[in-house]
């Protein structure tokens, strides 16, 4: 718990400090046609909550004697996503050039965080691990893409961490796995203070990219190493995959230039027609506690029924998501 709450009162320090720098020096996101903002807000704090959870990676190290080599893979992927999306906020770099480098970090974490798994063929492994790659790839880019209103991608991070963590705990493991989850889940509500809308800082994609890969990562680890079920992550996560994919699907389906910036996904669209981020972040929390994690509980104590729980997970938010793409 010390440590926790260490994790928490550092990040919202650091990203409090970055802040007065970041007003000092202009490095502010200006709203454009595409913003669902309206005031110029200095970017770039997920750096600083990250930076939190490394330290808090660290201090729990202590309590370990040593964290497990897949940990520490973690941090180190985590450290060069946040490089590649500082260099991004502050210079800009092309969708080719940030592809390729959040490529090769994914496949060099996915081949490094399976190498204790025993795979009989060198083809099924290189699959596997292709695979492995291509979730963290999808998620670090999911979670870019619903990084566009206040609070909502932290609260997201803040609530499938903590209910992951119970999870993993409830079953009887060692309790490494929940701290990874619990001490990711400090750092962003050290952020959130910052970030609780109306914003006065936002993560960037230093924050945003490594927050969506740690997150597959870390249900690779726990499926791994038999902590935790991945389709509880598939269900905790179900608002932002649905309307991550929904979105992505139909503008492909429509022609329209998919890498371009765009206010298309159902919560921009829902924070425009209730004419509040708040709103949207409420009905986030409430679809998870009244929802989710009931359908996650039910998944990881039932493992057998695990499809039914899955769809039941993602059937209303499909129909959601055709509702709300009505909106203007």
């Amino acid at each position: 718990m010390i440590v926790l709450v260490a994790t928490f009162l550092l990040s919202a320090l650091l990203c409090g400090g970055y802040l007065r720098v970041a007003q000092r020096r202009r490095l502010v996101d200006t709203p454009n046609e595409r913003s669902s903002h309206s005031h110029p807000t200095p970017h770039g704090g997920g750096a600083a909550l990250l930076l939190a959870f490394i330290v808090g990676l660290f201090l729990a190290g202590q309590r370990y004697n040593s964290w497990e080599e897949s940990f520490v893979v973690l941090a180190a992927a985590t450290l060069l996503l946040m490089i590649v999306g500082i260099i991004d906020d502050l210079r800009g770099l092309s969708v080719r050039v940030r592809m390729i480098l959040y490529s090769l970090v994914c496949l060099w974490a996915a081949d490094t965080l399976l190498s204790s798994v025993f795979i009989d063929s060198v083809a099924s492994r290189a699959v596997l691990v292709l695979l492995a790659a291509f979730v963290m790839l999808w998620s670090l880019n999911l979670y870019n893409f619903m990084d566009g209103i206040d609070g909502i991608a932290t609260l997201q991070t803040l609530l499938a961490c903590c209910f992951a963590a119970w999870l993993s705990l409830r079953v009887g493991h060692n309790d490494s796995y929940a701290m990874l989850c619990l001490l990711l889940a400090a750092a962003h509500a050290g952020f959130l203070i910052w970030n609780y809308p109306p914003a006065r800082l936002f993560m960037g994609d230093a924050g945003s990219v490594p927050t969506g890969f740690l997150l597959a990562a870390i249900a690779l680890v726990g499926a791994a190493q038999g902590q935790l079920n991945p389709l509880c992550w598939v269900v905790l996560l179900a608002v932002f995959i649905t309307d991550a994919s929904w979105t992505l699907v139909w503008r492909l389906s429509t022609g329209q230039a998919f890498t371009q910036p765009h206010r298309l996904h159902a919560y921009q669209r829902l924070s425009r027609y209730w004419d509040s981020h708040l709103s949207v972040d409420m009905l986030l929390l409430i679809i998870n506690v009244f929802w989710l994690f009931p359908l996650a509980w039910a998944l990881q104590a039932w493992p057998s029924y695990s499809m039914i729980f899955v769809i039941l997970a993602y059937f209303p938010l499909l129909c959601g998501m055709a509702k709300v793409g009505r909106l203007a």
